[in-house]
């Protein structure tokens, strides 16, 4: 009897051996042998907004916008252009049609510059979440906004903005203009 129990108490001192040598093999951590404690961190990585250029403004009078015709915008919105301006913008002004009772009937902005803010510029005028999506013309991407006091259609590509807006309710003829001044400026 004594050698089960001789033997049951070496295997027993085995054991308790192997489990302590584990115990002094310190694990990684800090430098006086001590166990780290894990450590978990969240971060947030947020995009800065871009800084936007201010809204255009009329700044001269000019014979005819540079890259809309007067005959042309008379046509896609229905009206008589009696006077056009210009912003002071950089290579494409914004451009201002006027009726002949002096009121804006049209106005046609193009950017360019960092997508970004082409971007940010197109959610100005049409913001994504009121306005309807568009993809037209193709490789566009932008929306369009409708009321009875006029429209927007305003789409982007890549650092290029181009943003339309009417007196006519009918965002059509915003989206028109748009699609012109696009294949105009080869945009």
């Amino acid at each position: 009897m004594r050698r089960p129990l001789a033997f049951g108490t070496c295997a027993g001192i085995a054991a308790v051996a192997v489990t302590l040598a584990g115990c002094d093999i310190p694990e990684p951590g800090g430098d006086d042998g001590t166990t780290a404690e894990p450590q978990t961190r969240t971060v947030t990585r947020t995009k800065p907004e871009p800084k936007l250029p201010p809204e255009p403004k009329p700044a001269q009078v000019v014979d005819a916008c540079p890259y809309l015709p007067t005959a042309e915008a008379e046509r896609a919105n229905g009206q008589g252009v009696s006077e056009v301006r210009t912003s002071t913008e950089k290579p494409h002004p914004t451009c201002f049609f006027y009726r002949p009772d002096g009121e804006v009937q049209l106005t046609t902005q193009v950017f360019t510059g960092a997508p970004d803010v082409a971007t940010g510029i197109v959610d100005r005028a049409a913001p994504v979440d009121t306005s309807n999506p568009t993809e037209q013309p193709a490789g566009w991407s932008g929306g369009y906004l409708a009321d009875r006091d006029g429209a927007v259609y305003a789409v982007a590509k890549q650092g290029t903005a181009v943003v339309v807006t009417t007196n006519q309710s009918q965002s059509v003829k915003a989206r028109t203009v748009a699609s012109d001044i696009i294949a105009t400026l080869g945009l």
